[in-house]
């Protein structure tokens, strides 16, 4: 059996189902962590005893991958060291200082196999921008999907990580594989979920305050929209970064910083993203962002971190 362990975005999402089509995968298990949790929890140590070769996709836990004793292949384009363990291949065009802006590109690159995800996965991690790379606007055409359409499937397939629901996660790959992706945009599980996490996030930006071109949002949510939040405020709302703040989700804090490509050109976030871990903050990152987890207590250090840097 093969054991896919992927991000539970979109691009985690599509990354996996790239991997078995291009592969015509069978006999595999298809898994992702806790949701927001940057490691491998017992639910996929147990499984893995018994697998014949992990692929990690979408997920920079290359200290989790140093561990494992089964073959690996690690398919990434977050920014992240090399990886030591001789079981682990890994592919990720940023150890050779590339930008892309999915793991679904790599993975297409990788295997050969292009279509329609590999542009949802791009359209996943960038939002809008991703219409301006003249392959993805190439790939909807050829599958019949229009930008709106592309966008709406980002926003379903993500309302499964988003609403905190593991096993809908999972099962999206199925969807995926089993289904016309014309017929997905109406898909009920998906719309219902979605609608909810819309009010939701109208709720954060309801309450943002600027800084210095920078935007901050505290609220509290069980749903896991930070991420969301940021984008519209950096993307869509053009700030030049924004901090946003979960202050309980779930009985812990979550912080997402994300910046500009301007700002990030001249920002060191690998250095950022080390600093939170040493404060005991389960993080990741790349480029652009920074993501953690934390205990309530300790979501005012990570901020605090995050100003000086920044140097506010």
């Amino acid at each position: 059996m093969h054991l896919i362990v992927h991000h539970w975005d979109t691009d985690g999402i599509t990354s996996a189902a790239l991997l078995i089509k291009a592969l015509g995968m069978e006999g595999f298990t298809n898994m992702t962590a806790p949701i927001g949790e940057f490691r491998f929890d017992g639910r996929i140590w147990r499984v893995m005893d018994g697998v014949e070769k992990l692929y990690v996709l979408d997920f920079n836990v290359p200290g989790e991958v140093e561990k494992v004793k089964v073959p690996t292949l690690f398919i990434d384009h977050h920014t992240q060291p090399k990886i030591k363990n001789p079981l682990v291949k890994q592919v990720n065009p940023s150890l050779d200082g590339s930008y892309y802006p999915s793991c679904s590109l790599v993975v297409s690159e990788h295997f050969d196999t292009f279509n329609a995800w590999t542009a949802l996965g791009v359209a996943g991690d960038i939002g809008e921008k991703a219409f301006e790379l003249e392959f993805v606007g190439k790939l909807l055409k050829e599958e019949g999907i229009s930008k709106e359409e592309a966008l709406k499937l980002v926003e379903l397939m993500d309302s499964n990580y988003i609403a905190m629901d593991r096993g809908a996660v999972e099962e999206a790959v199925m969807v995926l594989l089993e289904n016309e992706i014309r017929e997905l945009p109406d898909y009920e599980p998906w719309v219902k979920k979605a609608e909810a996490i819309r009010r939701a996030i109208e709720d954060a930006l309801s309450v943002v305050e600027e800084r210095n071109g920078f935007a901050f949002s505290r609220f509290r949510s069980p749903y896991n929209v930070i991420s969301k939040v940021a984008r519209r405020l950096v993307w869509g709302m053009k700030y030049r970064g924004a901090v946003v703040i979960n202050e309980d989700f779930h009985g812990k804090a979550q912080l997402y910083f994300r910046v500009s490509p301007e700002v990030a050109e001249g920002f060191n976030m690998v250095n950022l993203i080390e600093g939170v871990r040493q404060l005991g903050a389960n993080a990741g990152g790349k480029r652009e962002v920074l993501g953690c987890i934390c205990e309530k207590g300790k979501v005012e250090e990570v901020l605090q971190l995050i100003e000086s840097q920044m140097g506010w």
